[in-house]
């Protein structure tokens, strides 16, 4: 195709076609359109002339057909590590080595990947080798090397086993012979000895006494529920060195944003995996993410420092507190301008709870130009069209380029990016949840769903590399202020509220004011959400957690931000408060292509959980169930989530699990999305039929 310039065809760079099935897999097929620049037909290459500035010169075209893994055997996506083209698809190899782990351990896919080594040769027979010639300018060997050598580069802990280590072993048992002197074996080398030396400083660290018992700020936090324990017990402590408020803004923002930047840096990209990190309450499986949870542990800690600061002194004058409250809106928006949003959603949280948001009097105090700050700053995490305020902002800031330098050329990328940003690794926890969620794990003929990968790995992609940019971050430790932040007293969700009451109590004729509100799980404030959406539910306590007005923000006051500004006396009307309790608060929908919008008005399909009841704990899995989905199909999902055989699908039934303590048995060929409760929470139960079932059900009809 030829086409003078500056009449350029508006054709697509790349257009899908179809799919191609080949040997048990499946390939989306795509013609991708290229560009070429040619000289006019009258002026060969070999004329030896110079085009002039009005020479005719035409675009040319080309077509070529891309092919794109999705879905196949184990054993064909290990061939396909050694043998994709890299250029036509080179997200492959990434993505397999980053979400593996979700679908086989990393022993078995050695064992496919690495070939045996070659027998030994007698000792009279002599190998001469030309230059440049070796056993590692094998075709197959080199691929298996580059796989490896990207392995070890970019998923270390991936072969963490200690103490034998195996995995790693085995990998430099065949770079030995395959590529000796490469940098792959050197890097295998220094692996091992990183993990012999960081299993040494574990050992001295066990070894050696420790300073003080128990997690930060847990050694100093008082046993009585009751305020008055905890006041009488505050009056016979006293704080040793200053405490965390005496230092600047800029200091502790600084420390707060250095913990945060060494902490986001070690997550393991894996372990943010929907079917890694929805297994972290399963009993047993304390040790499940631990890179991740270390990021919770210290935004819980810098959630309980604010509570703890602004409610530790129940004798403070109504100014007193707001001068605190100040203070720590101060301290975020300089984490902001850190680009640190990950303390930032701490802070804000804390001030949003209800123990700290119900205290009128003191945010009647505060100053208007820290509650338009405040106000500003809480829109960043609105709730609205799935968090998409937070969601550009992060973008833009991922966007953000450093400042030219001088005689750099104009166009060309900058030499420093700008530190950071560090994320709020919630948002990308809740999205790889429902992405596990929405997506199934095994296509039709036991082929793996590798697309579903590919999508999981767009999000770790992203994650990886804030990870590098947090690297240029040039902050120092400070230790009085590190030691303020773990000598901060902690309170409880509950004595933090009572504080509150002692602080200011609450009006006797106000029925509207704040009360404990119950931890509630992602999947209920989820469900309830649905209900409350769908118009299915039109009554609920406010402290239920199927209640929809309890769904997402508990506690929150009766006027809207949207509407009008409030008076400087009365509370910011931010964003409602996020509840006292100190859990991370998770997104409820996921903003992804292909996958439906769950919750919105008119959706048909919701998350459900489902459980097995048996002798292994209640461990639920979370399903998409859709309109279309009937008790069979349900089951069977349900059973693959559990690693159970599909084949006893038919010897369970499926229960909608209720409030009260009852349970609503759906018929086995109904449609579960409409046979099922809307009010109720979406928990279900499978269980094993019984012979005399009928006589000893106990079960509400389903009419």
């Amino acid at each position: 195709m030829l086409r003078t310039a500056g009449k350029e065809l508006a054709l697509a760079p790349l257009q899908d076609w179809g799919e191609e099935t080949e040997d048990g897999a499946v390939y989306s097929v795509s013609l991708r359109r290229q560009r070429s620049q040619r000289l006019s037909p009258r002026e060969g290459p070999g004329d030896g002339q110079t085009p002039g500035p009005h020479a005719s010169t035409f675009l040319h075209y080309r077509t070529s057909k891309v092919r794109m893994l999705r879905a196949a055997h184990l054993e064909r996506l290990v061939r396909e590590l050694v043998s994709v083209d890299r250029e036509q698809d080179p997200g492959f190899v990434p993505a397999f080595l980053a979400t593996h782990q979700a679908f086989v351990p990393t022993a078995r896919v050695l064992g496919l990947l690495l070939p045996p080594p070659p027998p030994p040769l007698p000792p009279w027979v002599e190998i001469k080798k030309t230059e440049g010639q070796d056993l590692s300018f094998n075709k197959n060997l080199r691929a298996v090397v580059s796989v490896l050598g990207s392995w070890l580069r970019d998923h270390p802990q991936d072969f963490w086993d200690p103490p034998a280590h195996s995995d790693l072993g085995r990998v430099r048992t065949f770079l030995g012979w395959a590529a000796p002197l490469g940098a792959e074996a050197l890097e295998a080398e220094k692996l091992l000895r990183d993990f012999l030396e960081e299993a040494e400083q574990e050992q001295d660290e066990e070894e050696q006494p420790q300073a003080s018992a128990g997690p930060p700020g847990t050694a100093r936090t008082p046993s009585p529920d009751s305020p008055e324990g905890y006041l009488e017990e505050e009056e016979g402590l006293v704080q040793e060195g200053p405490e965390l408020l005496d230092f600047s803004v800029d200091q502790v923002a600084e420390q707060l944003t250095l913990m945060d930047v060494e902490l986001f840096s070690r997550v393991r990209p894996c372990e943010c995996l929907g079917s890694v990190w929805s297994q972290r309450d399963r009993p047993g499986a304390a040790g499940i993410a631990p890179t991740v949870r270390a990021t919770v542990t210290q935004f819980n800690l810098v959630t309980g420092c604010v509570l703890g600061s602004v409610l530790g002194a129940p004798g403070l004058a109504a100014p007193q507190r707001a001068q605190r409250l100040e203070k720590w809106i101060r301290i975020a928006q300089r984490c902001r301008e850190l680009r640190n949003f990950s303390s930032l959603r701490a802070i804000l949280s804390a001030l949003q709870s209800n123990p700290i948001y119900r205290l009128k009097s003191s945010w009647g105090a505060v100053s208007r130009e820290p509650l338009s700050t405040f106000r500003k700053l809480s829109q960043i995490f609105s709730d609205e069209n799935n968090h998409l305020s937070s969601r550009e902002i992060l973008s833009q800031e991922e966007a953000t380029e450093g400042p030219q330098e001088e005689n750099t050329p104009p166009g060309s990328l900058p030499s420093k990016l700008p530190p950071g940003p560090v994320p709020y690794l919630g948002t990308f926890l809740t999205d790889l949840v429902m992405l596990d969620t929405a997506l199934p794990d095994m296509l039709e003929g036991d082929l793996i769903n590798f697309e579903k990968r590919r999508k999981e790995w767009e999000i770790l992609a992203r994650i990886q590399q804030m990870q590098k940019r947090c690297r240029s971050y040039c902050l120092s430790p400070c230790r009085p202020i590190l030691a303020a932040l773990r000598a901060q007293r902690q309170l409880s969700e509950e004595q933090s509220y009572r504080v509150s009451r002692v602080i200011e109590p609450p009006a006797a004729s106000c029925p509207s004011s704040p009360r404990v509100r119950r931890r509630i799980s992602l999947t209920k404030r989820l469900s309830a959400k649905l209900s409350r959406e769908r118009g299915s539910s039109p009554g609920g306590s406010p402290g239920d957690p199927s209640s929809p007005t309890s769904s997402l923000s508990p506690g929150s006051p009766p006027s809207s931000p949207r509407m009008r500004d409030p008076p400087p006396g009365s509370p910011p009307a931010s964003p409602g408060p996020q509840g006292s309790s100190t859990k991370l608060p998770l997104a409820l929908t996921l903003s992804c292509p292909g996958i439906p919008h769950v919750g919105q008005q008119g959706s048909e399909a919701r998350v459900i959980r489902v459980s097995i009841d048996n002798d292994h704990g209640n461990l639920y899995r979370s399903i998409l169930l859709t309109s279309q989905d009937k008790v069979p199909s349900v089951v069977q999902r349900a059973l693959q989530k559990h690693n159970v055989a599909q084949f006893w699908a038919r010897d369970y039934q499926l229960f909608q699990v209720l409030p009260g303590e009852k349970e609503l048995l759906i018929p086995d060929n109904a449609n579960v999305f409409y046979a099922m409760s809307p009010a109720a929470p979406g928990d279900f139960m499978l269980r094993r039929r019984k012979k005399e079932e009928a006589q000893h059900t106990t079960s509400v009809s389903p009419t």
